[in-house]
């Protein structure tokens, strides 16, 4: 029983996660690149 509520812990946690990521995506955000030049050394090809 511990087992399958750890489990679910982590899928809600793993879930949570993604749905961050997809949200950034959407709204232009980059996982690679945060679009701020100064953390990348200015390697970003932004036009």
């Amino acid at each position: 029983m511990g087992t399958m509520i750890v489990g679910g812990i982590l899928l809600c946690v793993v879930g949570l996660i993604i749905r961050s990521m997809v949200i950034d995506k959407k709204n232009g955000k980059s996982i690679q690149c945060g679009g701020d030049c100064r953390h990348c050394g200015g390697h970003c090809q932004r036009g």
